[in-house]
């Protein structure tokens, strides 16, 4: 980072600042494991289920309808034993 934000290289130097400027956000990410398509997915899959639930009488039915969407139960087939 250091040679990066000391560069003659003015795209450089501006790229340092950014990551200096979102680093935690950056480690936020890595820690957490999410992407920036994941997130777009899991937010694209709630705006169907609120266009799906339109007419819901009270918001805690959509509520439920979401969790159930993006939540899920665990449901798990059986195993045998050994």
């Amino acid at each position: 980072m250091f040679r990066a934000s000391h560069s003659r290289i003015p795209e450089i130097v501006e790229l340092a600042k950014k990551i200096r400027r979102r680093r935690p956000d950056i480690l936020r990410t890595i820690r957490l494991g999410y992407s920036n398509a994941r997130l777009e997915a899991s937010d694209n899959r709630i705006k169907a289920t609120i266009r799906m639930a339109y007419g819901f009488h009270h918001v805690t039915n959509l509520i439920a309808l979401v969790m159930l969407r993006c939540g899920g139960p665990d449901i798990r087939p059986p195993q045998p034993r050994t």
